[in-house]
């Protein structure tokens, strides 16, 4: 459930306390084979060295609830699809959560009980479509907001749905103002600036994207927005060690190598990245910096040119069908 006190997609926090110091964290982590009860239990098993970091927002992986199923064909080729690919879907499909559901109340609960902010990327079903969701989550209200990846990556297309502008949340939180991307939609410049329009001051990164690249980008847009940014990779073994074969892929190598980071305003590495294995990122922020950082470039602010370019922001749910009956 949602809590009292919140509408979702418009979430507004009254009497949060701000802290400008605080200690933010990435989990890295990843999906478990066994499925969404196993990798739930893996989530819940970090409560305690979360409340040892003190972190008062932990931020995880793209699609660490439902999974990332890299490799995976789905028994598609160009203008055909095989039965064994709907097997496949159909398992996938399975494995996803709703939104709010019994995952999401658990999650809740370790918010409530380690007092900290979480941001983390799952499957979502909704109907008999699939959406890669990222949740966000506060102590005293739960289940406060989601955002839906509006553009899935390439085959990525052939399984999830794509959201639209009503789900474009900034939230308050202790930390400060949150809000973000889900892995390479942090690379539409369009996303970013009316995110940023929005106040964001911790921008939240879950991926699946382990290149060193992405490391590159996330200091990018710290520098750019000159926000803080937390970007957490799931680690997943190599086909290997998991006893799989995956097409096109080393048998040897990780299909995740992880690459959690956490960047400062100025684009500096605050904590990471975190290669190879699981584990909590943690790293002291302090939002009185962005107002130094901002001093000489204000994206939205003072570095604006709106007499020139002009940036409009449909935020209407845009469902399939709608219904007129006056």
């Amino acid at each position: 459930m949602i809590r009292a006190g919140w509408r979702m997609g418009n979430p507004s926090l009254f009497g949060v306390i701000l802290m400008p110091v605080s200690i933010v964290a990435a989990l890295q982590i990843g999906s478990l084979p066994g499925g969404k009860a196993d990798t739930l239990a893996q989530i819940l098993a970090y409560e305690e060295p979360i409340l040892r970091s003190g972190a008062q927002l932990v931020v995880m992986p793209e699609a660490l609830l439902g999974g990332y199923p890299k490799g995976e064909g789905f028994g598609t080729q160009l203008g055909y699809r095989l039965p064994e690919g709907r097997e496949a879907f159909a398992r996938y499909f399975a494995n996803a959560i709703d939104v709010p559901g019994a995952e999401t109340e658990a999650l809740a609960g370790l918010s409530a009980r380690t007092g900290a902010s979480l941001v983390l990327g799952v499957i979502e079903r909704s109907a008999s479509t699939l959406y890669c969701t990222m949740l966000y989550f506060e102590p005293a209200h739960g289940l406060v907001a989601k955002h839906r990846k509006l553009m899935p990556t390439g085959t990525e297309r052939l399984i999830w749905g794509k959201g639209d502008g009503s789900t474009l949340p900034v939230i308050d939180a202790a930390v400060g103002r949150i809000g973000g991307a889900v892995c390479w939609e942090n690379m539409m410049p369009l996303l970013r600036t009316a995110m940023y329009a929005k106040g964001v001051q911790v921008w939240c990164a879950p991926t699946v994207d382990e290149r060193e690249m992405w490391q590159v980008s996330m200091r990018h847009i710290a520098h750019e927005s000159r926000c803080f940014v937390v970007s957490a990779c799931q680690v997943q073994a190599s086909p290997a060690a998991l006893g799989v074969e995956v097409a096109n892929w080393p048998s040897d190598r990780p299909l995740i190598a992880g690459g959690s980071v956490i960047v400062g305003p100025m684009g500096d590495i605050l904590a990471g990245p975190l290669l190879g294995e699981a584990g909590l990122l943690s790293a002291q922020i302090n939002t009185d910096d962005l107002v130094r950082a901002r001093y000489d470039y204000d994206v939205v602010g003072h570095y604006a040119r709106p007499d020139v370019f002009e940036l409009v922001v449909d935020e209407r749910a845009k469902p399939g069908v709608r219904y007129i009956t006056d």
